[in-house]
């Protein structure tokens, strides 16, 4: 088991490298439900915390309601791997959806760019379709892809 910083580190290099990722909620019906979303990751004081930008759909809250956790995996062609476990809340307030929404459009690209550019956002953070869900890891996982092809590599692992 590796350290939180250690590891938490080498997630967040990953996950902004590959920016995209699969992410799994577990609805009412108990049935999992995958999207590809685009979370940034910052430090809060110790802990590694992340931000995405996404709609508050009927689907998605009634996932977040019924499990509020949520599973995401990133994975490169090179076969990087990036996974998190993570409690997730809504926050629909207008200083947090105005704070991520600066900061993805402040952050560089990749990562960074102008949610404006979604079309039911068109209105700005303030926008009844715009939200920020925040995930706060209890699991991390960090593969580089050389570890299952080369054997060379490390695993990092975290769990709190």
């Amino acid at each position: 088991m590796s350290d939180h910083r250690a590891t938490a580190d080498a997630f967040r290099a990953m996950a902004h490298e590959i920016v995209w990722c699969t992410v799994a909620t577990v609805g009412p019906d108990d049935r999992p439900r995958t999207r590809v979303l685009h979370p940034f990751w910052e430090w809060e004081d110790e802990r590694l915390v992340g931000w995405i930008a996404t709609s508050p759909t009927p689907v998605k809250r009634a996932a977040l309601e019924h499990s509020p956790n949520v599973s995401l995996t990133y994975w490169a062609p090179n076969h990087d791997t990036a996974s998190a476990d993570c409690a997730a809340t809504w926050h629909l307030d207008d200083a947090t959806c105005e704070r991520v929404w600066e900061t993805f459009k402040a952050l560089p690209a990749p990562v960074g760019y102008d949610p404006a550019i979604v079309p039911p956002w068109a209105d700005g953070p303030r926008s009844p379709a715009f939200a920020a869900m925040r995930l706060d890891p209890y699991r991390l996982r960090v593969m580089p892809g050389t570890l299952m092809t080369e054997r060379r590599g490390e695993l990092l692992t975290w769990s709190a």
